[in-house]
C-alpha cells in the first residue's frame, strides 16, 4: 500500500480532475499495518505513520514535497522511504506526518496553479481566509494537518520541508532556516533567535549533504516557517538541487538526505560530519516586484549564491528605483523577476560565522 501512496494519489487526483464527480477525498478512511507501526491517509496527500513503540531517540517529523509541482527529486525520496517501510527494510520507530503538498501543480508540471503555495502558510490576520482557490484551500488544510499533528506529538518536534530550485546553484544543497523571534525556553536577543537550533543540528544538515545555511530575518510565511513559528520545532527548507522532471533526478547525490531520513523514520540518531565544509550566510535584504516594470539587471542563468560587488545595480523598478549594492558584496539567492506582484523577487545574502554551539 504504501509504495503506491504517491502514485495512487496523484493518479485519484487526475481521475477527479477529469470527472469532478468521481473522487472525493478520504476522511481517515484507508489505514493499515506496516513494520514497526501502522499508516492512516487523513486525505488526499497527507499520510501519518505511528510507531508501536516510540524510540528513545525518536523526532516528531513533518516530511513534506511537492509544495511546488514540479520540485520531484523530493517527491522520488519520499516513495523510496515509503517502500522501505514497507517492504520491512526500515522499521518504525517515530511519529511521521508524510505530506504531498499542492496535487494539481504536481499533475500539470508546474511551480504552482493559480498562486504560490508556499507564501500562504499563516495564521494571524487569516492571511488565506479571503483568497479561493486551490493553493489556499490546500494551506489551509496543510496548516491543520500539521497543527494535529504536532497536538498529539508535542516532543522534539522537527519539519524538513523539500525543495529543488529554479536555477543553478554555487551550493546546489542548502538549507533556509525560517526566522522566528519566539524560541521557547532560550532567553536570547531577538535578532539572534532564528539561528538557534540544538547543536548537533548543523553536523546532522551537513551528514545530510548539506554544503550551506541561509537564516531567514524576517517572516515569510512558507511551510517550514509555519512550523517554526507556530509551533517551536525545529524546521527546515531544504533545497536538494535543481528542477528536474521526474527520472531525471540524481538521487544518488542525495545519499545523505536518504540516509537522514531512515534514520528518522526508525528513530535512531541522525549521523553527524564536522561543519568544515559547510557555509553559512545571512539574509540582509530582499527585492520586490513592486510594479509591471520591475527587472533584474543580470542574466537570467545566474545561479544561486552569485556575489555581486560594491556598486552593481541588481534590479529596477519604476515605482521603487534601482537597487545598488552597498558597503559590501552580496550574493544572490532565489532570483525569479516573474513573481506576482508585491512578492520576493530575489533574497540577498552576505556570509556570516557559523552558530555558537553554545
Amino acid at each position: 500500500m504504501l509504495d503506491k501512496w504517491l502514485t495512487a494519489t496523484l493518479d485519484d487526483a487526475s481521475a477527479s480532475s477529469d470527472d469532478p464527480s468521481s473522487h472525493s477525498r478520504p476522511e481517515n478512511s484507508d489505514e493499515g499495518r506496516l513494520s514497526g507501526g501502522r499508516y492512516r491517509i487523513h486525505g488526499e496527500g497527507i499520510l501519518e505513520l505511528t510507531p508501536d513503540v516510540v524510540a528513545a531517540d525518536a523526532r516528531s517529523v513533518v516530511i513534506s514535497a511537492g509544495i511546488h509541482g514540479n520540485e520531484t527529486a523530493p517527491i522520488e525520496l519520499v516513495g523510496e522511504l515509503l517502500a522501505a517501510l514497507e517492504i520491512g527494510r526500515l522499521k518504525l520507530g517515530a511519529p511521521l506526518l508524510i505530506i504531498l503538498g499542492n496535487i494539481p501543480s504536481i499533475l500539470a508540471q508546474s511551480r504552482f496553479v493559480t498562486t504560490n503555495l508556499n507564501r500562504l502558510f499563516r495564521q494571524d490576520c487569516d492571511q488565506t481566509g479571503d483568497q479561493t482557490g486551490d493553493e489556499p484551500e490546500r494551506a489551509r488544510e496543510l496548516m491543520r494537518a500539521v497543527d494535529d499533528f504536532f497536538a498529539r506529538y508535542p516532543d522534539h518536534r522537527l519539519h524538513l520541508d523539500m525543495h529543488t530550485a529554479i536555477r543553478d546553484s554555487r551550493y546546489p544543497r542548502f538549507a533556509v532556516v525560517p526566522f522566528t523571534e519566539t524560541v521557547p525556553r532560550v532567553e536570547k536577543p531577538a535578532e539572534t533567535r532564528s539561528e538557534i537550533q540544538p547543536s548537533s543540528s548543523w553536523q546532522s544538515l551537513a551528514a545530510a549533504g548539506m554544503q550551506a545555511v541561509l537564516f531567514q530575518h524576517q517572516h515569510s510565511w512558507t511551510f517550514s516557517h509555519y512550523s517554526r513559528h507556530y509551533h517551536a520545532a525545529e524546521a527546515y527548507t531544504l533545497e536538494l538541487g535543481k528542477v528536474r522532471p521526474f527520472g531525471d533526478n540524481d538521487l544518488d547525490a542525495l545519499n545523505g538526505m536518504r540516509t537522514w531520513l531512515a534514520a528518522l523514520a526508525e528513530g535512531r540518531p541522525s549521523a553527524e560530519e564536522k561543519l568544515d565544509d559547510l557555509r553559512f550566510f545571512r539574509v540582509t535584504h530582499e527585492l520586490m516586484r513592486t510594479s509591471d516594470t520591475f527587472r533584474l539587471a543580470f542574466a537570467d542563468d545566474v545561479a544561486n549564491f552569485t556575489e555581486f560587488a560594491v556598486g552593481e545595480t541588481l534590479a529596477d523598478d519604476q515605482e521603487s528605483g534601482p537597487f545598488i549594492v552597498q558597503d559590501a558584496p552580496l550574493s544572490v539567492v532565489f532570483p525569479n523577476a516573474n513573481v506576482e506582484l508585491n512578492a520576493r523577487a530575489a533574497l540577498l545574502v552576505r556570509p556570516c560565522p557559523p552558530p555558537d554551539p553554545h
